[in-house]
C-alpha cells in the first residue's frame, strides 16, 4: 500500500504573516510608558509562556511579580551595581557601555522575575548529559511571553544585568532556585525600527549564512533565497 501524502497542515497565509510579524518586529525594550496592563491580558501572556517547549516536559520556568515599587527599587538598585562592574570589565568599551539604557524597572507596567525552579536536578530526561537543557526550556518560555506581548501591543525587556543570588535573596526564593531574568513589560510609545543595540552601534546582526553550516563545522550550507517580505521585516 502506497503511503498517503500528508495533509497541509500549514496556517493561512495572513496567519502565517502574522507569526513572522511577531518574529520580526520583536524588540528588547528599554522605554516603557507607564500605564498598566490588564490582569487578562497578563494571564494570556503568562499562558503563553508556559506552553513553551521543555525538555522531558520538566516545565522549570517559575515566574515571580514584582508588585511593591520599593522592591522594584531595590532590583533597580542591583542591576546599577551590577552595570558598573559590567562596565569595569568591558575596558575600553567602559564609557559606551555607560551611556546605553539597560532597563525600565522603574517606568514598565509589570516587572517579572523568572527563575529556574528549585528541584530540577530529579529531572534527568534530556539533561544527563545537558543539565543547562533546564535554562534553554525557560528560555523558550520567555521567548513565547515575549511574542505574545508584541502580538497584543506591549513592550518587553529582558534585563539580565544582576547577582543571581542578590536576586534570589531578596525575593525570597528558596535553596537551588536561580533568578534568570526580570522582564519589563507594558505600553510603549514606539517599537525601536532596529535592536536597540544595533542603533546604537554596539553591535550588528551577524548574516544568516555565516551561522548556518551543512555536514560538518564550517561548510556552508544551501539555504533559499529569502522571500522578499520577510527580509525587510528582518532588517527593521
Amino acid at each position: 500500500m502506497q503511503p498517503q501524502p500528508a495533509p497541509d497542515q500549514a496556517f493561512s497565509p495572513a496567519e502565517r504573516e502574522a507569526v513572522y510579524r511577531a518574529i520580526f518586529e520583536r524588540r528588547d525594550m528599554r522605554h516603557f510608558a507607564g500605564g498598566r496592563v490588564a490582569p487578562e491580558v497578563m494571564r494570556r501572556l503568562l499562558t503563553a509562556a508556559h506552553h513553551g517547549p521543555s525538555v522531558g516536559f520538566m516545565q522549570p520556568w517559575r515566574f515571580v511579580r514584582v508588585a511593591s515599587r520599593a522592591l522594584r527599587a531595590e532590583l533597580q538598585a542591583l542591576v546599577e551595581q551590577e552595570r558598573v562592574l559590567t562596565a569595569r570589565a568591558l575596558g575600553e568599551r567602559e564609557d559606551e557601555f555607560m551611556r546605553l539604557k539597560v532597563e525600565g524597572l522603574m517606568d514598565a507596567a509589570e516587572v517579572w522575575a523568572v527563575a529556574l525552579a528549585d528541584g530540577r536536578e530529579r529531572h534527568v530526561f534530556g539533561r544527563r548529559t545537558m543539565p543547562q537543557m533546564d535554562l534553554a526550556s525557560t528560555a523558550c518560555a520567555i521567548q513565547n511571553l515575549w511574542l505574545a506581548a508584541r502580538a497584543e501591543g506591549l513592550g518587553m525587556g529582558w534585563v539580565s544585568i544582576f547577582d543571581p543570588a542578590a536576586v534570589a535573596r531578596l525575593l525570597g526564593m528558596p535553596q537551588g532556585a536561580e533568578p534568570v531574568a526580570l522582564l519589563c513589560i507594558g505600553p510603549v510609545h514606539g517599537f525601536y525600527p532596529e535592536p536597540m543595540l544595533q542603533q546604537q552601534g554596539w553591535a550588528q546582526r551577524c548574516p544568516l549564512e555565516s551561522l548556518v553550516f551543512e555536514d560538518a563545522w564550517g561548510q556552508p550550507a544551501h539555504l533559499g533565497a529569502p522571500a522578499s517580505d520577510q527580509a525587510g521585516a528582518a532588517r527593521g
